[in-house]
Formats: C-alpha cells, sequence, structure tokens
C-alpha cells in the first residue's frame, strides 16, 4: 500500500544505518545480551556484560560457572535467578546439542531456556541476517501510536508488520522503531514535535485534536 511505502521511506530517510545497541563480538554474546535485556535497559546490560563476558564469553565458560556466580554478576539486571538458570540451562544446551554454536533456526533457539519468539528474532537477525522482526515495548508502542500495526499482543504486531512491510526491511524496520521509541517516541514523554514521522501518526494527530 502507498501509505506503507512512504512511511518505509520516511523511516529510512531518518535511520539511515540502524544498528543495535547492545554490546557483543559473537553470537553466543549477543543471545545472552539479549536474554539479559529483557526489561532492562541496554546501558545496563552492557555494563554487566563487560565483566561477563570476560570470564564467561562462550557457551563452554558460561557452562562452568556456578549459578551463584552468574547471579552475582547479573544481579544488577533484574530477575537474576531467572535469568541466570537460563543462561546456565542454554549453555549447557548448546554445549551439548549444538557443537557449541548457537543454533541458526528459530525453532532450534526457542527451545534454549529463556528464548522466546522476541530473543529469537533478535538473534536470526543480528546473527544470521535472516529477515525477522522482534517486537520489543518500544517497537509495540510505536506501531501501535503510528497505527502501522495495531494489536494487543507483540506477536499479533509482529503479524501485521511482517504483512504490512517487505522482509527485506524487517531487520532496519526493528532497529529503527526500537532507536524511534527510545529516544523519541517515549513512553511517558514522546517528543512529537520534533518527530520526522509525525505525519503519519494517528496519536499525534488525537493529541492535536485535544488542544
Amino acid at each position: 500500500m502507498k501509505k506503507f511505502d512512504e512511511i518505509q521511506s520516511a523511516i529510512k530517510s531518518i535511520y539511515r544505518e540502524p544498528r543495535a545497541e547492545l554490546e557483543f563480538s559473537n553470537n553466543f554474546e549477543l543471545l545472552v545480551a539479549v536474554v539479559l535485556s529483557a526489561q532492562c535497559t541496554d546501558k545496563r546490560v552492557n555494563s554487566v556484560t563487560k565483566v561477563l563476558f570476560e570470564v564467561a564469553g562462550t557457551p563452554e565458560k558460561m557452562a562452568s560457572l556456578s549459578l551463584d556466580r552468574i547471579e552475582e554478576i547479573i544481579k544488577p539486571c533484574g530477575f537474576f535467578h531467572m535469568k541466570a538458570k537460563s543462561l546456565k540451562s542454554l549453555s549447557e544446551d548448546i554445549v551439548s546439542n549444538h557443537g557449541g554454536c548457537v543454533p541458526e533456526k528459530k525453532e532450534d533457539l526457542k527451545k534454549l531456556r529463556g528464548v522466546g519468539e522476541k530473543t529469537a528474532n533478535v538473534v536470526i537477525a543480528n546473527a544470521f541476517s535472516t529477515p525477522a522482526i522482534a517486537v520489543d515495548t518500544h517497537v509495540f508502542r510505536v506501531s501501535n501510536r503510528l497505527g502501522i500495526a495495531k494489536g494487543k499482543t507483540p506477536l499479533e504486531v509482529q503479524r501485521k508488520l511482517e504483512k504490512h512491510f517487505p522482509s527485506e526491511f524487517w531487520i532496519d524496520l526493528h532497529h529503527s522503531l526500537v532507536l524511534h521509541g527510545r529516544y523519541v517516541c517515549k513512553a511517558r514523554k514522546p517528543d512529537c514535535e520534533k518527530c520526522g514521522l509525525n505525519g503519519y501518526c494517528e496519536f499525534f494527530r488525537k493529541s492535536q485534536h485535544k488542544k
């Protein structure tokens, strides 16, 4: 549809080379960082993984750590008991069942403890360049506010984004919407007046009518 073609062009003009802000140097570190990022800022995750990856930057090293040691390191990320169990379990699984390599297929990733649809999509997109849209809190909020993919669940929003935009744009679309939600279309105080997408935004139009 013409509307989505225009929005795609607008997003591309604003975010020319969108990239993830999580810091990692290999596929396993990416997976760990995404698991830790649940309900935690990328800034804090990067601070924690800077320490964690010095001692456990591979699945073999992570699997060899005790739960107590993992918890001690990742505690600032929150939900550290659950996340530590996930990191140790998925590391053991990768070593035992995948030859020490992060699996490339989404269905295999989702069998790992702590890995759901969003995490699997982030990994296959960033590690293997497989077209995927991961819907986190930013993508969910921005998609609903703009009106480009309204939904009550992340999966519903994901399916609509996949329908409205070509697969070759999915990875950049995810990164762009994350950045837009993080720095412009913020949850509490969206910077609508400076938003380059407000011409397409239902939320902005409604707020203007209330004035």
